[in-house]
């Protein structure tokens, strides 16, 4: 049996503050995170699932209505990791040279960037995705995810309520300003583009 377990985060609860602060990071990834494990590990007891790896479980469980708990569950822990993995405090401020030569400018790349998370209605993710080659910002709602579309995830942001709202109350905008000037790891980001 393949138990899912957590993700450590690879830095501490009070590293990125004061763009994200302790208690949304305790919030979100020690409690949020963790109800989706603990479920995903209730749903799957049993099933085939249970001895696949979570990206498996998305992809296996994605248009099949009946198992849309166990993906909107597996889904939420990927999205989750790959944002969680997507920061760092006092990172490499050095965007890659791929987004600035495919968007026109570094600040082109985080003006798209921003519009698209700021428009996206709702919950759910703002992706930096390679798509048959092309890299592409997209959004995503609620849990759904790159890989089941066959995209190649570089980037995400978490824009659902919880990943900010304590610190920042509705100004999702200046959350994303802080993510993108502050706390994204380009040297994760520059990992993702080679692979």
């Amino acid at each position: 049996m393949f138990t899912i377990t957590q993700f450590p985060l690879p830095y501490a609860t009070d590293a990125l503050t004061p763009y994200i602060s302790q208690e949304t990071l305790q919030t979100h990834h020690g409690k949020h995170v963790a109800t989706y494990i603990d479920n995903l590990n209730k749903l799957i007891e049993n099933t085939p699932y249970e001895s696949v790896s979570l990206q498996d479980i998305i992809t296996e469980s994605a248009n099949k209505p009946d198992d849309k708990k166990i993906f909107n569950n597996a889904a939420q822990i990927y999205n989750h990791n790959f944002f969680f993995a997507g920061m760092c405090p006092n990172c490499n401020t050095q965007i890659p040279q791929e987004i600035i030569d495919t968007f026109g400018s570094e600040q082109k790349f985080k003006d798209e960037f921003k519009t698209a998370a700021t428009n996206l209605f709702g919950s759910g993710y703002t992706w930096l995705v390679r798509d048959n080659g092309q890299l592409k910002i997209v959004n995503m709602k609620d849990a759904d995810t790159p890989i089941v579309y066959n995209m190649k995830p570089i980037l995400t942001l978490d824009v659902w309520e919880h990943a900010y709202y304590l610190d920042y109350k509705n100004k999702r905008g200046d959350f994303v300003d802080n993510y993108l000037n502050h706390l994204v790891n380009w040297d994760f980001v520059a990992e993702n583009l080679t692979k």
